[in-house]
């Protein structure tokens, strides 16, 4: 369950029913998060990896910023390890910071509308061009704002 944080916009604490584990780093975690959207409005989720925390939940492709990266360029590399495609150009869009029990993430997004090269599923993960309302299941908490964001950007809500 995703609940908005009382104090920030853009923030919200994911599962706040688990104790946060003391051992998470203090700073938040960069994440670069591609929204790949078709000329149809649909758009891309695929699954978290076996062996990464939330194995199998559906989110938005992307990782972590590596030191002195940034954000498109991030998201390029993320996007060719993880799919095997090229983007050809990345419009940041949202950032989200979302307080997992694990660590807080800033999760800074890219509409993404042209790309080259075929989907690959080089980690092992599904994928799916999915449409509002959702139909795969379960969802990455961090992954509701960006599809709300989209709700509105399309009207639905």
């Amino acid at each position: 369950m995703l609940v908005p944080h009382p104090t920030q916009a853009h923030a919200w604490v994911a599962d706040p029913d688990v104790p946060r584990d003391a051992h998470r780093p203090e700073q938040a975690l960069e994440v670069a998060v591609g929204i790949l959207l078709q000329a149809d409005g649909q758009f891309l989720l695929t699954t978290r990896p076996p062996g990464k925390v939330y194995a199998g939940y559906w989110e938005f492709p992307g990782g972590k910023l590596e030191a002195g990266e940034g954000l498109v360029q991030a998201l390029a590399r993320e996007l060719d390890e993880e799919l095997g495609i090229h983007i050809q150009q990345a419009e940041p869009w949202l950032t989200v910071r979302v307080d997992y029990p694990h660590a807080q993430v800033n999760l800074r997004t890219c509409r993404i509308e042209s790309w080259t090269g075929a989907l690959t599923m080089r980690e092992g993960q599904q994928f799916c061009w999915c449409q509002l309302p959702v139909k795969v299941a379960p969802i990455l908490p961090g992954a509701w704002p960006m599809l709300h964001a989209l709700a509105q950007a399309q009207g639905s809500v």
